[in-house]
């Protein structure tokens, strides 16, 4: 009577683990396929990707969403932007991070810092509020007909971080763990006017034409050298 109580509780639990598989495998599939509908697999970094399931699953219309661009500055040089929307109050830009330990910085700091190991380590980088600020001084240079339109910067930290002291963050600059862009996404079109376009088609064109030069090999390692020139000349 015993082993036959352990075989039907052994079976549960096989069929439980097996559903749950399936279960995660079928889960797994349509975010594939919700994720193809705005962009490639590959592209961008496991960060990025989860950010653009979450914008999709909260009803940001999938052919207002672009991920990965790089815009052309000037000839051979381009900035390389993670993920832009097109609202009807304007346009915001995502900046992903994805760091650990401890956070702090200014708004007008050119590096923030970040510290590991309870202090013992401490790391310089590029402060991500003027980083996105130049790729929205860069649309804004191309799209001179949105010379009026709100540009709105959301910087995401993903990773096992802490924001520990942030202060001096200009208006309209958000900085955001992964479980709160919700919140700032619904009051940017909550508390802002709509906006006139006058030629979504034009944005729309740019927008697209610089996802497609992430595409372009040539124009990835032509990005990764400027990069490199400039680090090195820092």
């Amino acid at each position: 009577m015993m082993d036959s109580l352990l075989v039907f509780l052994f079976f549960i639990l096989f069929v439980g683990l097996i559903a749950r598989y399936i279960g995660y495998i079928i889960q797994e599939k349509k975010e594939r396929e919700l994720l193809q509908t705005v962009t490639s697999l590959n592209r961008g970094s496991i960060s990025e990707r989860e950010l653009l399931l979450k914008l999709i699953k909260e009803g940001i219309p999938v052919s207002t969403i672009f991920h990965d661009l790089y815009l052309e500055k000037s000839k051979g040089f381009y900035s390389q932007i993670d993920v832009v929307v097109a609202t009807k109050v304007g346009i915001i830009v995502f900046e992903v991070k994805d760091y650990s330990g401890w956070i702090f910085g200014k708004g007008y700091q050119t590096y923030w810092t970040q510290i590991l190991a309870y202090g013992e380590e401490k790391y310089k980088f590029y402060n991500p509020v003027i980083q996105n600020q130049k790729h929205i001084e860069t649309l804004r240079h191309r799209m001179k007909q949105c010379a009026n339109v709100p540009f709105f910067s959301i910087i995401v930290f993903y990773g096992n971080c802490t924001l520990k002291n942030l202060s001096s963050i200009p208006e309209g600059i958000f900085i955001s763990y992964p479980n709160k862009v919700s919140d700032i996404i619904n009051s940017i079109l909550e508390n802002n006017p709509p906006v006139s376009y006058t030629n979504k088609k034009e944005v729309v064109n740019i927008l697209k034409e610089a996802v497609v030069n992430g595409n372009n090999p040539e124009i990835q390692i032509q990005h990764i050298q400027n990069i490199k020139r400039i680090i090195n000349k820092a």
